[in-house]
């Protein structure tokens, strides 16, 4: 059987309003446009498609107008969904500010996404090959948390954790539970601080690290400044460069890092590896406006060779991918 990334986390709409600069209290931004595209867990998905990965949906699914958004979107990128659609429900929404410096601000609210039971995950069979990815988010709403804990209390086999942004609103058990269960971690600079108590990311990535399974380890990722990486039983941890573009907007690029590094492990190549395409992922990924803008594997293969220092110096090249 063909290993897969099964996402568990749920898929919301993103209602994006690119704007000269986030509003302050009481004015009114200048919007530059706007859209409506699937975002949340299906951005990770994507990366993992494109980069040659199967990739099913175990998350929820509701029946209203944004759901059917969501269900167009899984189609297009082909990817399954492992779960029949819950009736009375529609997906949740997030409001998503992206400025002129490519930042992004977030508002959501769950929906469908949101709702998860021992039934629903009952439904959900990993392969002897397959690895599971989940966010903080799907811990955070009271519908689905109990019955993902308890999930996560099971040891659910080759679990990817990304704790998210609001990883300081868990409650303790679930975050227990998560870091319990998770083969790899893979976290933001700020995420990793709040769950070591540590600043220097080399030391943040190897404190991740420590408590891994056999076989696991962690990414702190840091932006432009690519990702630090260690591994459960290889000491400390290594810092791995962002490869140079011009970003013109950094959402989503969290989840193409993850979702191009589980394709890779997938594809048999070694963790560093894997880190070191998941960077080029990542960064191809912010030079495109829009959402799911994960370029595909021969793009950032090409753009790795592209990128070498010619010779003579000590800089190196930068590249930008382009859509069709």
């Amino acid at each position: 059987m063909t290993a897969r990334l099964i996402q568990i986390s749920g898929v919301i709409i993103d209602l994006i309003y690119r704007v000269e600069a986030v509003p302050a209290p009481g004015t009114e931004a200048i919007v530059r446009g706007a859209e409506l595209a699937a975002g949340g867990g299906f951005n990770a998905m994507v990366a993992a498609r494109r980069m040659g990965a199967t990739v099913a949906y175990g998350g929820s699914l509701g029946t209203g107008p944004l759901a059917n958004l969501a269900a167009a979107a899984l189609d297009r990128e082909g990817i399954a969904a492992l779960r029949p659609r819950l009736p009375a429900a529609d997906q949740g929404i997030c409001t998503v500010l992206i400025d002129r410096a490519g930042e992004r601000t977030f508002i959501a609210v769950s929906g469908a996404d949101g709702q998860v039971g021992d039934s629903d995950l009952a439904l959900i069979r990993p392969g002897p090959r397959d690895w599971l990815l989940m966010s903080g988010y799907a811990l955070h709403y009271p519908g689905s948390r109990d019955a993902l804990v308890r999930w996560l209390e099971s040891r659910p086999p080759r679990l990817v954790f990304d704790p998210c942004p609001i990883i300081a609103e868990l409650p303790a058990p679930a975050r227990k539970a998560a870091l319990g269960a998770a083969l790899w971690i893979t976290a933001n600079r700020a995420e990793g601080a709040f769950l070591t108590g540590l600043a220097d990311p080399s030391a943040i990535a190897a404190a991740l690290a420590r408590e891994r399974p056999t076989g696991g380890g962690a990414i702190l990722r840091d932006g432009a400044n690519g990702c630090f990486i260690a591994l459960v039983d290889g000491g400390g941890a290594r810092h791995l460069p962002g490869h140079p573009v011009t970003p013109v907007d950094t959402n989503g690029a969290g989840d193409a890092h993850t979702g191009a590094f589980i394709a890779m492990l997938i594809r048999g190549e070694p963790p560093l590896r894997a880190a070191e395409i998941a960077n080029v992922c990542a960064a191809l990924s912010t030079t495109q406006e829009g959402p799911s803008t994960s370029p595909d594997l021969p793009t950032v293969l090409a753009a790795m060779r592209e990128g070498r220092a010619p010779a003579g110096t000590d800089k190196p090249a930068r590249h930008e991918w382009r859509k069709p």
